[in-house]
């Protein structure tokens, strides 16, 4: 059985702040992307067919400074992203149909924390279910409010989960769901894989056991914590 990943990296990460994307600030001495990366190439069960997809203005750096300064030999191809998240996926998907994997792990280049063992939940419960993503339980209250900004209701959080990204499919089925996503006229506003995968195809998505330290670098903030857990990885 065939698996590839394709690796999200043509996001401007407006709200980290500054001229340069997320993925590519530095974190420990390395851009943000090469973590995820290598975690992918360091995987066994990844096939030599990871695919990146990044913006036109930094796809040859990502090549120079990242992929080939670190010697990361799985990335087969690097191509131009689209405007939103899912186009960019879909541009990724139409690419590697040339030679269709029979499944295919989707992730976010900014998670650069994730690590083999989740990689490979998600992947042995695709195989059996078709569909599943990394996902960790909500800690926190979570409150829904009303037009006014007053607490509404309390929600009960032990039905809720915390989406992440590897999000893997058989990748047929993911290929029929984003394909019927690019024929509406207006795509619904879709905010991951899995959201694709149940509106367009009707199926169901497998939760995986994800790890609340593959966080999704979003704010200065979290590039602080990024660097303490891998200052705590790197002691261990």
């Amino acid at each position: 059985m065939s698996n590839t990943a394709i690796i999200l990296s043509a996001g401007s990460g407006s709200r980290m702040g500054g001229s340069v994307p997320k993925q590519y600030l530095p974190l420990y001495d390395r851009p943000v992307i090469y973590y995820s990366l290598k975690a992918f190439e360091d995987c066994d069960a990844v096939d030599d067919a990871v695919l990146v997809v990044a913006s036109e203005k930094d796809r040859e750096d990502c090549f120079s400074d990242i992929i080939k300064k670190y010697g990361i030999k799985k990335v087969s191809d690097i191509i131009l992203g689209g405007n939103e998240r899912y186009e960019s996926v879909w541009r990724g998907l139409s690419f590697i149909r040339q030679k269709p994997p029979e499944y295919v792990m989707i992730h976010d280049g900014a998670r650069c924390l994730i690590d083999e063992a989740t990689i490979m939940r998600t992947l042995f419960d695709a195989k059996s279910y078709g569909a599943a993503v990394a996902s960790v339980p909500v800690k926190d209250t979570i409150k829904r409010v009303d037009e006014d900004g007053f607490s509404e209701e309390t929600i009960d959080r032990s039905a809720l989960r915390q989406m992440q990204t590897p999000q893997t499919f058989k990748f047929s089925l993911i290929y029929e769901a984003y394909e019927k996503l690019m024929k509406e006229t207006k795509p619904p506003a879709v905010t991951d894989d899995a959201m694709v995968f149940e509106l367009m195809s009707g199926g169901k998505v497998y939760l995986s056991d994800g790890d609340y330290d593959n966080i999704k670098l979003t704010t200065p903030t979290d590039m602080y914590v990024a660097e303490a857990i891998l200052k705590k990885r790197v002691k261990l």
